[in-house]
């Protein structure tokens, strides 16, 4: 559900193919993806997001001052088995940046996400950027955070729906 506000109506008029619309319970989030840096991670993000694989997804590692990371339904950390090559690019991890979260391997990308709550310039270079928050981040600092240094949250915040914003038309 899009809330209608006229802040969001200019931004989601743009190029709704690659714009997702992220609900919350506190509000919508606006994300725009960036094909030109990771033309791979978009399609396997927007594929993801078409299957209804984030439906439901809570944002399981959230680190005060640095990221709210989402995208692993079974809490193992396991994902679904696609291995997505690093696609580098000299964008920058400023607020609002989202970025494939991965293991050791710069090629495992697979299913999880994050985004900044702060500059985060030792990601540079090393993390794919495939979007960008433009609306809705007051949304995302309301996200439960975690009192312990790895970050992981005990009853986290739920993402209620995150869809590609050309396709909520067809619904």
């Amino acid at each position: 559900m899009l809330i209608a506000t006229p802040s969001l109506a200019k931004v989601y008029t743009n190029d709704k193919e690659n714009m997702l619309v992220m609900t919350l319970a506190t509000g919508d989030v606006i994300i725009k993806l960036r094909p030109d840096l990771a033309p791979n991670h978009v399609k396997r993000i927007k594929q993801l997001v078409r299957d209804g694989y984030y439906k439901g997804i809570k944002f399981h590692r959230v680190i005060p001052n640095f990221i709210a990371q989402t995208g692993d339904p079974s809490g193992k950390n396991i994902g679904t088995g696609t291995k997505i090559d690093a696609e580098f690019s000299s964008e920058k991890h400023i607020r609002g940046t989202v970025s494939m979260a991965r293991h050791t391997d710069i090629n495992s990308a697979d299913d999880q996400w994050f985004i900044c709550l702060a500059p985060a310039p030792h990601l540079d270079n090393i993390y794919t950027i495939w979007g960008e928050v433009i609306s809705g981040m007051e949304h995302i600092d309301k996200v439960k955070q975690s009192p312990i240094p790895s970050g992981m949250v005990k009853n986290p915040t739920p993402v209620l729906d995150l869809q590609v914003s050309s396709d909520i038309s067809k619904n």
